[in-house]
């Protein structure tokens, strides 16, 4: 993909970047995706969004890219982006209408400060959390604003990969404005962290690694998030509500960056928090 791109000069490898980018999103508007931009932390926010014919009989799906990715990978892109694009499109044809958010680049740091590219804010650190505040104003006034009187309101979560981490955070920081949520190929939040050493990656729009924060293990190593006990797992939010919204996940067990220990761990912890596996 364009994105992967890399030359000595870092000048010209981010304006092929820039230049991927404004193409991809032309093709998705091109393929009737409507583009939004929204202002959000003082960031300047992208969506692609698309409706069905007629109401939302389903309600809405918000979507959330992988690391180092695009909101376009999901409407625009050669053959390897077939299954996302085939996904949005169907859950259209269905009835859904699908919110595709794009992440911020360089804006995204570890504990350490240190910047870790293009990726969702999914860690949980002592800050506020840029994509928490963006993920808010989707599904508390975006997706209201726009949906008729006659749409269903249910809206559901999905994110690949950091997008899925990401995507679990806001499920459970939002429980009572979220349906249902799929995290792919993602493990826990509350207990991963990045090391964003530039040096971890030889991807240049994305850098570092993610870090199980019980065995201090990278994630893509086998049996990273296998522990006994979670002592150092972050505090997760308080939900008062009895309701607690339910999920399902989809993980390849040969994930290369992600252990399928991670996503059993992360089920564990939801099932723990009162969160209903329907897989």
């Amino acid at each position: 993909m364009a994105f992967l791109a890399c030359t000595a000069n870092s000048t010209v490898s981010f304006a092929v970047i820039e230049h991927a980018h404004a193409d991809a999103v032309k093709s998705c508007i091109e393929e009737g995706w409507k583009p939004l931009n929204v202002q959000v932390a003082g960031q300047n926010r992208e969506i692609l969004w698309k409706r069905p014919l007629g109401k939302w009989k389903q309600g809405a799906i918000v979507v959330l890219h992988g690391d180092g990715g695009g909101h376009h990978d999901f409407c625009a892109g050669d053959d390897q982006q077939g299954p996302p694009i085939e996904f949005a499109e169907d859950a259209v044809a269905e009835g859904f209408a699908v919110f595709l958010l794009e992440s911020t680049e360089d804006v995204v740091t570890d504990a350490k400060g240190q910047n870790c590219g293009k990726g969702f804010d999914f860690s949980v650190l002592d800050r506020p959390n840029v994509d928490l505040q963006f993920i808010s104003k989707v599904v508390k006034t975006i997706i209201p604003q726009l949906s008729s009187s006659r749409s269903t309101k249910k809206i559901f979560l999905t994110g690949v990969s950091t997008g899925g981490y990401m995507a679990i955070r806001a499920a459970v920081r939002f429980n009572n404005r979220i349906t249902a949520f799929a995290p792919v190929s993602a493990g826990d939040p509350y207990g991963t962290s990045m090391n964003c050493h530039a040096t971890d990656s030889k991807r240049k729009i994305i850098v570092g690694s993610l870090i199980d924060m019980e065995t201090n293990k990278p994630t893509r190593k086998k049996n990273a998030c296998l522990s006994e006990n979670y002592s150092h797992e972050k505090d997760w939010p308080r939900i008062t509500s009895k309701h607690k919204v339910t999920f399902k996940q989809f993980h390849d067990r040969g994930d290369g960056v992600v252990d399928i220990s991670c996503m059993k761990k992360i089920k564990k912890q939801l099932q723990q928090h009162g969160y209903e596996s329907k897989g």
